[in-house]
């Protein structure tokens, strides 16, 4: 795992406010079979945290992958009806890598879709504002898939390569290796058309290689 310390001028407002930091933590999802939905997430490869079963009373913790936030479901833990949890945000840095992923484990998945109208990602497939295939100019926040777990609760896939800014306040942290390996691929990538404009070689390399990733997680403005 590789930490470096990011400082953003919103965390630091906030900060000097005396604002108590709260942080997102668990969601509670509405199921109807326990055991039915500890088979499902189990199968995604999603860690279990809490693992209850006291006869009349169940609860299960899940944790996606680099994740700060589980989901929690089990029995009388909200009234919400089964189902009814939809466009819960999964935030992946691959959108087809995911996707593979999660068809490899015999999920049910979209294929890749795009805007072609605000707010067409909520609609169902096929719908107005909907478009089939990856964000055509690639961009960051632009490309999307789904997939629903078996009470119909819907999960949101969005592609992020680069934060918008003000949108992280925390360390620049790379928790697998896949997530480190497809940065470093998009940085050699900018470092390479960084040195067609330049004209020669950067012997620095290393500091623009570091400047470029801090500033891609932080949302600011990327090295050219």
């Amino acid at each position: 795992m590789s930490t470096t310390q990011v400082s953003g001028s919103a965390a630091g407002e906030r900060g000097s406010r005396g604002a108590v930091g709260m942080k997102l933590e668990v969601v509670v999802i509405p199921v109807s079979d326990v055991d039915r939905a500890k088979e499902f997430y189990g199968r995604l490869g999603w860690r279990v945290d809490a693992d209850v079963d006291k006869g009349d009373f169940k609860l299960l913790q899940f944790t996606p992958p680099d994740s700060g936030c589980s989901i929690q479901f089990g029995t009388d833990l909200t009234s919400a009806t089964p189902g009814s949890a939809q466009s819960m945000y999964l935030v992946v840095s691959d959108i087809e890598a995911a996707r593979s992923d999660l068809a490899s484990r015999g999920v049910a998945v979209t294929g890749a879709f795009h805007e072609e109208t605000l707010g067409g990602r909520f609609r169902e497939a096929g719908s107005e504002g909907r478009e089939a295939g990856a964000s055509p100019d690639s961009s960051s926040y632009g490309s999307f898939a789904s997939f629903g777990d078996p009470d119909g609760n819907r999960w949101l896939m969005q592609e992020v390569t680069t934060r918008l800014p003000g949108r992280v306040e925390s360390p620049t942290t790379f928790t697998s290796a896949a997530d480190l390996a497809s940065a470093l691929r998009r940085v050699e990538a900018a470092h390479g058309e960084h040195e067609k404009r330049t004209g020669q070689a950067d012997p620095n390399w290393p500091d623009w290689y570091a400047a470029y990733m801090v500033a891609e997680q932080a949302g600011d403005d990327l090295p050219t």
